[in-house]
């Protein structure tokens, strides 16, 4: 068994792991989780996946899809030469991240709009609409009613009522945010029969993606909302509808290749909190999750994956450095799993999963 990778797949996935391994050809779809600082905890994972493992020829297209720090990493994914992204992106996330005592919101929207346009480069919005097989798919949340408000008070009054009315129900987060489903795909993208939450499909143009990808990362409160130029209404970061992509990923015949922070998904931002509230059987059918083991998190440093709390408890340069640790330590994830790969022992270590945890 693998020492630093956790791997479940729901019983399709495993169905088909066992009868020809892991093959690039055979994903169908990638998504990328919310998480912030997590991504650098899967550096090593992404850099082995986006850089080889899925750089052999395809015969159909990948469909990848995020929210939150998920669409950059699927953004990175979607560049020319995506392990060049993925150094940019992890550069800027751990070095320009710097802050006055108490940020704004204004002030913290622009460091993290210089973070991304540090990850895209001068080509890379152009790169990622264009791309010959990769289609992206970025997810915000449209605020609707209060929730679209600039005034703090309203909005955190929004927020809050969401939250309780979560408890409930996620249906009711229709009430306060609307998921927006940014694509240059046309029908032919596979999420058009999403309909669990309010689902608009909007187009992701190279004019527009460098706001998309800014607006689903931006977390109420902490960034501004955006206005995404020709689209209407105030967006959001995607995590607060999708968090971890507890999605319906259809019928289709290959695999959800799932690259995670943890072993199992939360449905949305408020659910955290919420232990009942995981993925099901259902969605989970043909997706192969991979993540850090706990013993691998236990030996980083701090004993857990970076997150935003590290902003709070460490000096900007212990926190560069032990962020730049992990990210270099999670360099034996990728290598992991590429023996696994190349030595057909991958259904051989993988758990077979039905939701939940």
């Amino acid at each position: 068994m693998p020492r630093t990778l956790t791997l479940r797949a729901g019983p399709r996935a495993l169905a088909l792991l066992r009868e020809r391994g892991l093959r690039a050809d055979d994903i169908d779809i990638i998504p990328g989780a919310s998480g912030g600082a997590k991504w650098l905890g899967i550096g090593g994972l992404d850099r082995y996946l986006f850089g080889t493992f899925l750089q052999t020829p395809r015969s159909r297209p990948l469909h990848a899809i995020g929210s939150s720090i998920g669409s950059w990493r699927m953004a990175c994914l979607a560049q020319r030469d995506p392990l060049a992204a993925l150094a940019r992106g992890h550069e800027a996330y751990v070095r320009h991240q710097v802050y006055s005592k108490h940020p704004t919101p204004r002030e913290v929207t622009e460091v993290l709009t210089r973070c991304l346009d540090h990850l895209l480069g001068p080509d890379g919005a152009d790169e990622i609409v264009r791309h010959p097989t990769v289609r992206v798919h970025i997810i915000t949340a449209e605020a609707r009613g209060a929730a679209a408000s600039d005034t703090r008070l309203v909005l955190a009054t929004a927020m809050a009522f969401a939250a309780a009315a979560n408890i409930i129900s996620r249906r009711t987060l229709a009430l306060q945010m609307r998921r927006t489903i940014f694509h240059a795909c046309g029908n032919a993208s596979p999420f058009l029969h999403l309909r669990d939450l309010p689902t608009m499909q909007r187009a992701l143009t190279a004019d527009n993606a460098r706001a998309v990808l800014l607006a689903s990362g931006s977390i109420p409160l902490l960034l501004e909302g955006v206005r995404i130029p020709d689209v209407p209404g105030v967006h959001w970061d995607g995590g607060v509808t999708d968090y971890h992509l507890d999605l319906d990923f259809g019928h289709g015949d290959g695999l959800v290749l799932f690259p995670h922070f943890y072993d199992h998904i939360v449905p949305g931002w408020f659910d955290k909190s919420l232990p009942w509230r995981r993925a099901g059987a259902r969605n989970v059918d043909r997706t192969l999750l991979i993540a850090p083991s706990a013993d691998f998190v236990a030996r980083l440093p701090g004993g857990k994956l970076p997150d935003r709390r590290d902003f709070y408890t460490l000096t900007d340069s212990e926190r560069f450095a032990r962020w730049e640790r992990v990210n270099a330590m999670t360099s034996v994830l990728g290598e992991e799993l590429h023996e696994l790969v190349v030595r057909g022992k991958i259904a051989e270590a993988t758990r077979c999963w039905t939701g939940t945890r």
